[in-house]
């Protein structure tokens, strides 16, 4: 039975589901998040040595062994918020079809553990992959940027899917690498997205004053009727750098 208090819609397509393991690779040790009813799960085994998959239903959890027997799966039945990638041995993929409410928190969970995956090929609502990539910035993107290098994957429509979703879902594939800027400036950058219409002057002058915010813009080359959206991560760090000599 599907539990859709917790957002799960299973894909069932087992050429997709071969594709989306093959773009995460091969190796020692793949991360599922979320396998369900274990359809990702089985495609994963296939190229992987061991798959640890991290599944918050009890009930799904305790089932999901019987479906592989003999197969190196673990299943830990816990919140894939809390679970602990410190604890994983080097190297490791990560790989799953994740419930579209929390893909934000699942994705910066991932991307600040010290112990990076090599790897991050995640199954998400479309238009929040697209948002990704995008050159219109949002917190999560700049977030992602900071520590990967995101590309899209293949396109899964919606009624692959049982049930299927609203919306359409798209592959997400992470390749992280070593922070670009602090986490100092993301407290910039957090207020700067407070209210995402406005201008980033206005927002920002919760932390200076507005006069003094236009100077460092006027310095820096930038629009100052930019709103958030409009600037990358390099322009976030050079203002931060800025207002530090303030």
């Amino acid at each position: 039975m599907v539990n859709k208090s917790l957002g799960q819609h299973w894909l069932k397509n087992r050429m997709i589901l071969d594709e989306i393991a093959e773009l995460a690779g091969d190796g020692p040790l793949c991360l599922e998040i979320g396998p369900g009813l274990g359809t990702l799960t089985s495609s994963l085994l296939r190229r992987f040595e061991k798959v640890i998959a991290v599944e918050y239903d009890a009930d799904l959890a305790r089932k999901l062994p019987g479906s592989f027997p003999g197969k190196n799966l673990e299943v830990a039945n816990e919140d894939f918020l809390k679970y602990n990638l410190e604890s994983l041995p080097q190297p490791y993929v990560v790989a799953g079809n994740i419930p579209y409410y929390i893909t934000s928190p699942i994705i910066e969970h991932i991307l600040a553990t010290d112990n990076m995956p090599g790897r991050v090929v995640l199954l998400m609502q479309k238009e929040v992959a697209e948002r990704i990539v995008d050159e219109r910035e949002s917190l999560l993107s700049l977030r992602v940027k900071n520590r990967a290098d995101a590309v899209l994957g293949p396109i899964v429509v919606a009624e692959e899917f049982t049930p299927p979703p609203k919306v359409d879902s798209q592959v997400l594939i992470l390749k992280p690498h070593a922070p670009m800027v602090p986490d100092e400036v993301f407290k910039v950058i957090e207020v700067g997205f407070i209210a995402p219409r406005k201008k980033v002057t206005r927002n920002l002058s919760t932390l200076m004053s507005r006069d003094k915010i236009k100077e460092i813009f006027e310095k820096l080359n930038l629009n100052i009727d930019a709103r958030p959206g409009d600037l990358h991560l390099d322009d976030w760090h050079k203002i931060y750098l800025s207002m530090q000599e303030k």
